[in-house]
């Protein structure tokens, strides 16, 4: 999967939204205000996804190309290496996941029935 593929999977999840708050190197993408996943621009081959703590670790051990995401609250977030983790439907996995984990977290008003 390139970086084109990928944030064309995150925007087709409802109510999600992209900008650059930080520099011109990081693109987000959010839903409703919140941010889900990041892609690092300056390394087209790294994306940053946020992430359940409990899977955030089970996938760190079983895929060499998923680690702590660096400058990101490792706890709950992966950065993913592209180039390393060529499975199109775990990266779509988990692109849900993390649109889900950040569902979780909005007030009940605001969230989207999935």
């Amino acid at each position: 999967m390139d970086i084109e593929d990928f944030r064309t999977l995150c925007l087709s999840l409802p109510f999600t939204t992209e900008d650059m708050p930080f520099d011109d190197t990081v693109l987000v993408f959010r839903l409703k205000g919140k941010i889900f996943a990041a892609i690092i621009l300056d390394k087209p081959q790294l994306v940053v996804l946020k992430c359940d703590e409990e899977k955030a670790l089970d996938l760190r051990e079983n895929h060499s190309g998923i680690e702590p995401a660096h400058h990101w609250n490792k706890k709950y977030w992966n950065q993913i290496h592209l180039d390393q983790v060529t499975n199109n439907n775990l990266i779509q996995e988990l692109i849900q996941h993390a649109y889900q984990e950040t569902n979780k977290k909005l007030p009940k008003k605001d969230r989207v029935a999935l």
